[in-house]
């Protein structure tokens, strides 16, 4: 005899792997781009600044298109539109490879904008459907997208000289799992179809922009992701400034960024356990920020133990950033308007990371001004971690277009 109950317990199980493939593809866009950057300068003939501008590009696509994912999601649903995200990342990618400068560009924007409304979604689809394992699940997903930026850091480029030494092979090819996990989403999609549309919409929220508990989020999530792409922009450059070769230095970032997939498993789970998230919020933001700072200034020897630390304390503030968007809210509904507010502002934010310790580094010749700009930008996180670790809800008022 059929157990109904064992039956729903197995598909909320399915949907929750296909939601962490779909999450893996939402950053090998990043470091893909990042590892190929000078075959594509070398290939294309482009110049620097055009390279900086293709960088910074699905950074501030996350921002602009962030907001546009609850729209969606009240008009089609949450499902079917992570299957338009993960269309859109799909075809965005595989156009990186093609078309020249012209379809590098295009397919970046394309990677960005469905990066940004999938980046929006996860938080509320976890908040309305794993509510009772949140902290599980924020760290599954999270993992998964770390797990899929280091994926796309550590072989992109083996990729690309095993497909006939091209750059655009190397780029193009991160589009197969994004077609795997379009295929393992299109039934999450289509049986959240007519009948069960109604109770899958977002309703809309106003309130936000007046409520400092999620502006607080909002300047956390922002400063911490600047200084996660100063890391993946520019970490490895200022250990090869302070004498390590390329090779090292790539090692010691990859080892970094890898170690944040182990944070990302447990910080969740300790920010749901505590009373609030204030001193998690520091201490991590203390690690990020000054062990960064330390691998800039302090002695040789401890650069390895310092990038384990900055590894850990980066991952653990990505993580922690996503479960202060789900603890906060009371439902789906909120969960997806702070998620938006947070992501779009803050992405925006984000980019000014890397790109003020380009101009420090271009103004003074050296990353001693760079180590100042990330210490301030670790405190500034701490700060708005312990407002937003506060044990509070936001206050939004959820708008009931039905009547």
């Amino acid at each position: 005899m059929n157990n109904p109950q064992r039956s729903i317990t197995l598909n909320r199980w399915l949907v929750a792997a296909s939601l962490l493939l779909l999450a893996a593809n939402l950053r090998p866009l990043f470091s893909s781009t990042s590892v190929l950057l000078p075959n594509i300068i070398t290939g294309l003939g482009i110049s620097a600044a055009t390279a900086g501008y293709l960088t910074t590009l699905p950074v501030l696509c996350m921002g602009i298109f962030a907001p546009l994912a609850p729209r969606f999601a009240q008009r089609i649903g949450v499902e079917r539109t992570l299957w338009v995200v993960l269309l859109l990342i799909t075809i965005g990618t595989a156009l990186r490879g093609y078309l020249d400068v012209y379809g590098l560009f295009l397919g970046t924007a394309m990677g960005g904008a469905g990066i940004a409304m999938g980046n929006v979604l996860l938080p509320s689809l976890v908040k309305r459907d794993y509510a009772d394992r949140a902290a599980l699940m924020t760290g599954l997903y999270t993992m998964s997208l770390v797990g899929g930026a280091a994926l796309g850091a550590a072989i992109s480029l083996p990729l690309s000289q095993a497909l006939g030494d091209q750059w655009s092979n190397g780029l193009a090819i991160w589009a197969l799992p994004g077609l795997l996990a379009l295929f393992a989403w299109a039934p999450v999609a289509y049986l959240s179809g007519a009948a069960q549309q109604a109770s899958a919409r977002l309703l809309p929220v106003k309130g936000l922009r007046q409520d400092a508990l999620a502006w607080a989020v909002t300047l956390f999530m922002g400063l911490q992701s600047a200084l996660a792409y100063c890391v993946l922009g520019w970490m490895a450059p200022m250990l090869q400034a302070r004498g390590l070769s390329g090779t090292e230095a790539g090692l010691i970032t990859s080892v970094s960024i890898i170690l944040q997939v182990l944070s990302c498993i447990l910080t969740p789970m300790l920010a749901s356990r505590g009373q609030d998230q204030r001193a998690l919020a520091v201490v991590l933001s203390a690690m990020a920020a000054l062990g960064l700072v330390g691998m800039l200034m302090g002695p040789g020897w401890a650069i390895w133990p310092l990038a384990l630390i900055q590894g850990l304390g980066q991952g653990g503030l990505f993580a922690l950033a996503l479960m202060l968007i789900v603890l906060r809210s009371r439902d789906a509904h909120v969960a997806a308007s702070l998620s938006s507010m947070a992501q779009a502002i803050g992405y925006i934010l984000a980019a000014s990371g890397p790109l003020l310790i380009g101009l420090l580094y271009a103004w003074t010749g050296g990353f001693d001004a760079a180590a100042g700009l990330i210490g301030m930008l670790g405190i500034c996180t701490a700060l708005a971690g312990w407002f937003a670790g506060r044990n509070l809800l936001v206050k939004a008022q959820i708008i009931d277009v039905t009547v």
